[in-house]
């Protein structure tokens, strides 16, 4: 490989040689002739890396001091979450600090000399991969990486606390009790309720190929009780109607009523909500990662990732002729590795 700077570009031409793309001539940074401004970027720099390492411990400060549940009023902007912002403005200004402060490097303290590279063979052979071993360690040493303690330190540093927000985030994974992730709110006798108009179904209301997406009766006060989604990301079902013939296998012996099926919503794969239903095969698949499950067969997988069956709720109807559990669930709703132990 042959490398060529611009002054020997710029007299090529003494030398019978006409370069294809000529560059002009070199202009010096202020940074390569005057030591103090390289100096200056240097601390410039070094400043940014130190906030960013700074900005991370007020992260993990934020995660453990400000309730998740206050509030900031931002006027214009409305009310915001305290915790929300305030981990995203520390967690994405160490990130941008570093880049700033990278890319600020690069441009003002890194060689600045322009060089063009003549095309070559793919295949290397020894001599050029000995060049290249020799230009990475010229690219080290005009780095200044090893030269300009202070940029490195402060960068190391800010490199070492960079992935402690990761690490806090672990605690967000799962509640520390995983018992609660297998029990939702339907108990024996929940009326079925439509999502959003909160209407009670009998069975007459559905028509076969019908899907509805419900919850359990009281959903609502729990919600408003505990200030959180979780009852109803663990609760939601759906409602599929089907002629009764076409049923070949259930989860439990006439968990149906009159071909009315209940199942979870929420995908045994990585949990997303599903409402596609196919009424000539009676699969329900799920729009993320495409997982397919067959509710006729006890909703079995049929296709997919996903690695078990849809969780599947009994169903009858009380004194008044409505919908309701016959029971809770029998397994566990949502990903399946919540069953892992």
């Amino acid at each position: 490989m042959s490398e060529k700077t611009s002054t020997e570009l710029a007299t090529a031409e003494h030398h019978g040689e006409e370069p294809l793309f000529p560059l002009p001539p070199h202009r010096h940074r202020l940074t390569d002739t005057d030591p103090r401004a390289a100096r200056r970027a240097e601390r410039q720099v070094a400043t940014m890396f130190v906030l960013s390492a700074l900005l991370v411990v007020a992260f993990v400060a934020v995660y453990v001091g400000v309730d998740v549940r206050s509030t900031l009023n931002l006027g214009p902007f409305g009310v915001v979450n305290a915790s929300n912002l305030l981990l995203g403005l520390t967690m994405g200004g160490a990130i941008l600090l570093i880049g700033i402060g990278a890319i600020h490097w690069a441009k003002k303290l890194m060689s600045d000399e322009e060089i063009v590279d003549e095309r070559h063979p793919l295949g290397s052979p020894k001599e050029d991969q000995d060049a290249a071993l020799e230009a990475f360690q010229t690219g080290v040493a005009e780095s200044g990486f090893v030269e300009r303690k202070i940029v490195r330190r402060s960068l190391i540093g800010a490199l070492l606390l960079f992935p402690v927000p990761l690490i806090v985030f672990l605690k967000d994974m799962g509640p520390t009790d995983v018992n609660v992730l297998r029990e939702t709110l339907w108990k024996k006798g929940d009326r079925i309720l439509v999502d959003i108009t909160l209407q009670p179904l009998r069975p007459e209301d559905l028509n076969v190929g019908t899907l509805v997406s419900a919850s359990p009766e009281g959903l609502n006060e729990v919600q408003e009780l505990e200030h959180t989604q979780n009852a109803r990301a663990k609760a939601s079902i759906i409602l599929v109607r089907m002629k009764p013939e076409e049923i070949r296998s259930q989860q439990g012996d006439n968990w149906d009523y009159q071909g009315i099926l209940a199942f979870s919503k929420i995908c045994t794969h990585v949990g997303c909500p599903i409402a596609l239903y196919q009424q000539r095969t009676h699969h329900l698949l799920c729009p993320c990662h495409q997982s397919t499950f067959d509710l006729s067969d006890s909703g079995n997988v049929v296709f997919g990732p996903a690695a078990r069956q849809m969780p599947q709720l009994p169903i009858t109807v009380d004194e008044e002729g409505y919908l309701v559990a016959a029971d809770g669930f029998q397994q566990p709703v949502g990903p399946s590795f919540w069953e892992r132990g």
